[in-house]
């Protein structure tokens, strides 16, 4: 018979959790969810800016946050983030590693300096993140859960992003291994792989690419760079979701909080007996 009702096992009261990347896209739509099931959060972020309106849209909506502004590519960083968690919250029952860098290039431009700066944000960021948080709950001896966002690319590559599908999967078999190794701690470690989401810094590098292109193109011509409009950009950025969502089973591009929502669920009580495994949040993308 069922010991918890549906409400009680999603219900995230007296827990505290720590998001990193917390400040926009998938990051923040996590940070939201986990705050409106009653968990305290920590959002720890490079740009504390864009963390300080996520973390007043939390608490004038009846949440409690914190931020924290770190690099969690430093080892000091992600052990100050724990810190100030426990310092703030009193205890660390969650940990979402949602912080990444995408930066789209062909394998042959890749330099070694794009290389480790994706490797180290988006696996060794991961590690020290895991590590410093793990200690804190074997210390602490009452479980956890840690939830690291990878991608699709985790799985099938994307294009143009081998250091990005490189660090994904990396960060797929470090979920594994810390699972493994955890477990008797009651330490549950999964991973959510996203596919193709609408967030501000997937935007952003559209439009990033539309102006290289426009300012090659101008070069091959001997022209000056081309000006766009904010109003044509939009329609382009559109026109691209739009091919994109044409491409997929479900015919549409997901938001953040389709991932938010899957990581709500890994870190209440209803995935208790789930650890080292990989949920697609892709609108099946990976079926074709």
């Amino acid at each position: 018979m069922a010991t918890q009702s549906i409400a009680q096992l999603f219900d995230l009261t007296g827990k505290s959790a720590i998001v990193t990347g917390g400040a926009m896209g998938i990051g923040q739509a996590i940070a939201f969810r986990l705050a409106e099931a009653g968990a305290k959060v920590m959002i720890a972020d490079i740009d504390q800016k864009a963390a300080n309106q996520t973390l007043n849209h939390i608490n004038t909506s009846g949440g409690k946050a914190k931020v924290i502004r770190a690099d969690i590519t430093r080892e000091a960083d992600a052990k100050s983030i724990i810190q100030a968690t426990i310092e703030a919250f009193g205890r660390l029952d969650i940990l979402v590693n949602n912080a990444g860098i995408y930066p789209a290039s062909p394998v042959m431009q890749i330099t070694e300096d794009m290389w480790d700066k994706v490797l180290n944000t988006n696996l060794k960021g991961v590690f020290l993140c895991c590590q410093a948080a793990a200690q804190e709950m074997i210390k602490a001896g009452n479980g956890g859960k840690i939830i690291n966002i990878a991608s699709t690319g985790s799985i099938q590559p994307t294009g143009v992003m081998a250091h990005y599908d490189a660090s994904k999967g990396g960060t797929m078999m470090l979920t594994k291994a810390l699972a493994l190794e955890l477990a008797p701690n009651n330490i549950q470690v999964n991973a959510v792989a996203p596919g193709t989401i609408r967030t501000p810094g997937q935007v952003r590098e559209i439009e990033l690419g539309v102006t290289n292109s426009l300012n090659v193109s101008g070069l091959e011509q001997n022209k000056p760079s081309t000006d766009i409009s904010g109003e044509q950009m939009q329609e382009i950025v559109e026109g691209v979701y739009s091919q994109l969502a044409a491409g997929l089973p479900m015919k549409r591009v997901g938001e953040p909080d389709d991932i938010a929502r899957v990581v709500l669920f890994l870190a209440s009580n209803a995935a208790n007996y789930m650890t080292g495994t990989l949920l697609l949040v892709d609108g099946g993308k990976l079926l074709l």
